[in-house]
């Protein structure tokens, strides 16, 4: 099998029912789970899972798009 190495940013959010994460590169790309572990480990199966469904042509359009994170200080009146 000839596999590939893709670096894909994954966002992940906790609100009080758990965790929920997604791929700003990978439209539709989500999952939630109950801690970070569990979040962290399905938003990889997720990532696999919808790479695998893609051409080569596809993944390589949808993953030269660069996305970004940064954290912001506000101070706000």
């Amino acid at each position: 099998m000839n596999s590939k190495y893709y670096q894909i940013t994954a966002i992940i959010e906790k609100d009080e029912f758990g965790y929920y994460a997604y791929c700003p590169q990978l439209q539709g790309c989500q999952t939630q789970g109950d801690s970070l572990a569990e979040i962290q480990s399905n938003i990889l199966e997720a990532i696999e899972l919808y790479l695998s469904t893609l051409s080569e042509e596809e993944k390589k359009l949808l993953l030269q798009k660069e996305v970004s994170m940064i954290n912001l200080g506000v101070q706000v009146a």
